[in-house]
């Protein structure tokens, strides 16, 4: 059965002539000697898929009693701690902990929950739902729910609970409805039908938006995107121009959070940890083409010049090539 978390694009593949015990010893070792060998834990980690890495943290508890993420996070440190325990930990769980992490503490982190919320298919995000009540013993849409508000929570629980058409099949006819509806409910009016916009937008699958955003464009002679910085404003606005944008071409919508990511003084590693791992297997190379396309120079020296030590070395490897 194909994983829901593995895609045709990623820079990581399964590695060939794969022995989980052999790689659990190997780890074991680098672990247990007089300090760490980063080197070793880095070649393996990074050359092996997520399914893979499941089954050599599985043998590592049977012979070390002990969790590989928890002997990770005792023995590492920094960035590079949390690049690796996030390379060992299952796509659902991962996801179920950046979405508390952008919800935890003081303040919301708006643009990590619209991120996560808008590039999981629906099927992903049934699994990040079962992951988060796994982990937290809390419900995915609750926790939204007491940090969100409004119309911008509407369309997140929306997203949450994976009720987007997954289907590749599109329909000319409802295209067309759905663009006279989008342009009824704000380029016509006065004022905005916020709802019309979260039930399209949301509920659609992305080829079918695709075909609805040309139809408005014939309609209304505005691209969708005008209308949306036109009509609404806020964490709304930036959610709904974010699902444009990943219906029309998600690797680039990522290729632009990396980019911010990376750009200016300081570097923004929980962004750039969480597309480079999560998209490892998906579409990275595809990012990567995006990158070089909106930057003028490649991912790999982006990452090279803004980044140290086995933290790099690890993120360069998943990154997987210079372009």
């Amino acid at each position: 059965m194909a994983s829901i978390w593995v895609g045709k694009r990623g820079t990581i593949r399964d590695h060939s002539g794969f022995n989980p015990s052999v790689d659990a010893e190997a780890i074991r070792k680098a672990i247990r000697g007089i300090g760490t060998d980063e080197k070793t834990l880095i070649s393996i980690l990074t050359e092996r898929t997520n399914a893979q890495r499941q089954l050599i943290a599985k043998e590592y508890q049977a012979v070390c009693g002990k969790e590989l993420k928890d002997d990770l996070k005792g023995d590492l440190s920094g960035h590079f701690k949390g690049l690796m325990v996030a390379l060992v930990t299952p796509p659902a769980v991962f996801d179920a902990k950046q979405l508390k992490k952008s919800m935890k503490g003081t303040g919301t982190n708006e643009d990590a929950l619209i991120e996560i919320l808008t590039t999981r298919t629906s099927k992903q995000m049934q699994e990040i739902g079962h992951a988060y009540y796994t982990v937290y013993k809390k419900s995915l849409g609750d926790e939204i729910s007491s940090e969100t508000s409004g119309d911008f929570r509407k369309a997140l629980l929306i997203l949450a609970n994976g009720r987007r058409d997954e289907s590749l099949k599109v329909d000319e006819q409802l295209a067309k409805k759905d663009a006279q509806i989008l342009y009824n409910a704000g380029e016509k009016r006065w004022g905005t039908d916020e709802d019309a916009f979260t039930d399209i937008l949301c509920l659609r699958s992305f080829p079918q938006l695709k075909l609805t955003f040309d139809e408005y464009r014939n309609i209304s002679q505005k691209d969708i995107e005008d209308s949306i910085k036109g009509e609404l404003s806020g964490h709304f606005e930036d959610l709904l121009l974010a699902i444009v944008r990943c219906a029309r071409n998600t690797p680039a919508f990522l290729a632009e959070r990396l980019h911010q990511a990376l750009k200016g003084a300081g570097t923004d590693e929980f962004t750039l940890n969480r597309i480079m791992v999560s998209r490892s297997e998906i579409d990275l190379l595809d990012i990567r083409a995006e990158f070089k396309k909106l930057s003028g120079y490649s991912l790999y020296s982006a990452i090279k010049s803004d980044t140290s030590g086995d933290y790099e070395i690890t993120l360069l490897k998943i990154c997987g090539g210079d372009d």
